[in-house]
């Protein structure tokens, strides 16, 4: 039996995906979260085999719930489905050693075969946003993506300092790298083109 739960903020989606999943003979839903911290709750209650997530969640998103399993070494694989066909999203995945991702657009029954997949221990990855995946480097290192996505949400510099525990003048040299490094003329422009890449 493969045990999942399922991480989705959207409650329709949720109800959908567990009781499409429910209709397969070899896969259990243990449970369901409507956001990252509860999901993260709901994960050491119910020692799943596998994570169903979505990527945006309130709380902890769904790459800062597979980074914390990859960081605490939890045997439990990660699997994420969402909207976001976002190649810079897709790298990061990887880089916090999930399993698997698809596309919400995907066929039903792809579904059940990548919890199948990934429980034997492979990966089931999406193969055209795999393929552009690896045609753009992520340029900006976590720190400036950190202050980006703040700045992004209309932050002034000294409340992103006190928000991060950083001098406001290190808050303006990361502004200032992530601008430099996507060669856009301001923090807005940086954002918007960060978010669109996947890259925050």
């Amino acid at each position: 039996m493969i045990r999942v739960l399922l991480a989705e903020d959207q409650a329709m989606v949720r109800g959908a995906l567990s009781a499409l999943l429910g209709m397969e003979s070899d896969i259990e839903v243990l449970g369901s979260a409507a956001d990252g911290e509860a999901a993260w709750r709901e994960l050491q209650r119910l020692k799943p085999d596998v994570l169903v997530t979505d990527i945006e969640m309130p709380g902890l998103t769904g790459l800062e719930l597979a980074q914390r399993i990859q960081r605490q070494q939890l045997s439990i694989k990660v699997v994420i489905v969402t909207t976001f066909a976002r190649p810079g999203f897709l790298r990061r995945a990887l880089d916090a050693g999930v399993s698997g991702y698809l596309l919400k657009d995907a066929p039903a029954e792809n579904l059940a075969e990548a919890l199948r997949t990934v429980h034997r221990g492979g990966r089931a990855i999406d193969p055209e946003l795999a393929l552009e995946a690896w045609s753009e480097a992520d340029p900006l290192n976590d720190r400036e993506r950190q202050v980006l996505r703040l700045a992004g949400e209309g932050q002034s510099a000294g409340d992103i300092a006190v928000h991060l525990n950083l001098s406001h003048g290190t808050v303006r040299n990361y502004l200032s790298e992530a601008i430099g490094k996507l060669g856009v003329g301001n923090r807005i422009e940086a954002y918007r083109l960060a978010r669109q890449k996947g890259w925050l």
